[in-house]
């Protein structure tokens, strides 16, 4: 049987919204360092760059700057805290599920690549019951490099059983659309994820606000439709 195309998925802004669980790890380590906590508006678009951006812009935007011996002390403390809060408010966004579900029905491989931790990445799709879904899921520390080296985007294909009939990336950020280019392969990018930057300038080859388009753009992408 030919292969179905490999659709390759972020997690954070892309499949599950997972700021608010961010947003109250960030709050307590800015609590217990004495700072004020900080509001989603203020912080939601930092998600994307990782705990470790987060948490510094996080203290230099309520004081001092933390100086660099501190950082991991702080990232243990906020890491400890998130471990055990993955799920308390991050839900799939909208269509998710059920687009999933449909891609699942029809036979698609799918597969997680992000940045979050494997340690906590794993865990999170599970208590969300979306890990189903999944024949791969790779998260940062399962190599020694990490989006967007095209390496860990071919590690999850493989995983899945090889490109086949193509593969294809789906994320909302720079950092997706640069995995894709450097493997090689084309990207779609949610609206409603966590970049700063207008998602129309990042150079993807489509676009959408809702999850549950992603069937017919996959389609119109790797079938060679306009």
């Amino acid at each position: 049987m030919a292969l179905t195309p490999a659709l390759i998925f972020d997690l954070d802004g892309t499949l599950v919204d997972t700021a608010p669980d961010l947003l109250a790890a960030l709050n307590v380590v800015l609590a217990q360092e004495g700072r004020r906590t900080m509001g989603l508006a203020d912080m939601r678009y930092l998600v994307g760059h990782g705990a470790r951006a987060m948490l510094a812009e996080a203290m230099r935007r309520t004081g001092e700057p933390a100086p660099a011996g501190r950082l991991p002390g702080l990232m243990d403390a906020f890491v400890a805290h998130y471990r055990d809060h993955l799920a308390d408010e991050s839900r799939p966004f909208p269509g998710v599920e059920t687009t999933l579900s449909a891609f699942a029905q029809s036979g698609a491989r799918m597969g997680v690549l992000t940045n979050k931790p494997q340690e906590l990445a794993a865990p999170l799709m599970a208590e969300l019951d979306l890990a189903r879904f999944f024949g791969a899921i790779h998260g940062a520390g399962r190599f020694s490099y990490t989006k967007p080296d095209a390496r860990v985007f071919h590690h999850v294909v493989d995983e899945l059983g090889g490109a086949g009939a193509g593969a294809i990336m789906i994320g909302d950020s720079t950092t997706d659309v640069a995995t894709a280019r450097a493997a090689g392969v084309p990207v779609v990018l949610m609206s409603y994820g966590y970049t700063p930057d207008p998602v129309e300038t990042l150079g993807a080859d489509a676009v959408t606000d809702a999850f549950d388009t992603l069937p017919e753009i996959i389609e119109r992408i790797l079938g060679g439709g306009e």
